[in-house]
């Protein structure tokens, strides 16, 4: 029996508190960042993985993360919510006037599952200079974290709103609350709020936007965010959103969702606070 399938046959011995340890380090923590984004004690981080690698006989603990990510990523296809999806194609709002202005901002989050795949394989796997940043970052503020602003210069002025901002904050249990703040050419106000845990369950929108009423997210690295909006069951897009290193600005690359590969279209926001 090879490794992987002895990895796969013991999972289930593993309780939630284990596979949650192993799935933060399959997405590049450390034990000693798994401790403080846990509210844990390194050793303690340190003795579910022993216990983890006992009951699957696997020798390394980043090689079993490995193997378990690469068996959840198999059985969910990458683990974004699929109910509801459709053939049909969701074609995005016409690109002229304030409609389209409204259209183009107001989904802010949207993308079919396979734009998901192309963004995550196209970023480099973390080296181990990686690992060791990551440790001296656990004492700071999360990437995502504070208020961005859309750079609106780079929309085109016939369908450039006054003013997008976002907001997000993360409460003590790692639920993310989410506010979006959209004034249009016009002057026109409107918003929308989600508290949301890392898991891919979609959750109600509050708020006056009502093209759409759920929002899913997924965090698949520490200063990248997965975000798929929904409406009446169904997904509307994906955004994935990508803090720059010296964390000042973020790119959000958006895919409508749909069953045709269209094309990457790419904004970028920069921090307020």
């Amino acid at each position: 029996m090879s490794a992987t399938e002895h990895a796969f046959g013991s999972s289930s011995s593993l309780n939630e508190r284990e596979l949650e340890v192993l799935r933060l380090l399959a997405a590049g923590h450390t034990a000693k960042t798994i401790a403080v984004r846990l509210g844990r004690s390194e050793t303690s981080i340190n003795e579910r993985l022993r216990t983890a690698r006992r009951k699957t006989g696997i020798g390394s603990s980043r090689e079993l993360a490995r193997l378990l990510d690469t068996q959840k990523t198999g059985d969910e296809k990458i683990g974004l919510p699929t109910q509801g999806i459709t053939s049909n194609t969701l074609e995005p709002p016409a690109t002229s006037g304030f409609n389209s202005s409204k259209g183009l901002i107001a989904m802010l989050f949207a993308i079919p599952i396979f734009a998901v795949a192309l963004v995550v394989a196209a970023a480099p796997s973390p080296s181990q200079a990686d690992f060791a940043q990551a440790e001296v970052a656990a004492s700071k503020p999360l990437p995502l974290v504070g208020r961005w602003s859309l750079d609106v210069a780079r929309i085109p002025e016939g369908e450039r709103p006054q003013r997008v901002t976002m907001t997000f904050r993360v409460s003590p249990d790692q639920k993310w609350t989410t506010l979006i703040e959209i004034v249009s050419p016009d002057g026109l106000s409107t918003h929308a709020e989600s508290t949301a845990a890392l898991d891919g369950v979609p959750v109600p929108v509050s708020g006056n936007m009502d093209f759409i009423d759920t929002v899913a997210l997924r965090q698949p690295a520490p200063n990248t965010l997965v975000m798929t909006l929904g409406k009446n069951g169904a997904p509307l897009s994906t955004r994935v959103y990508t803090v720059a290193k010296d964390r000042k600005s973020m790119t959000e690359t958006i895919i409508w969702a749909g069953d045709k590969l269209p094309k990457l279209e790419t904004t970028h926001f920069n921090r307020i606070d």
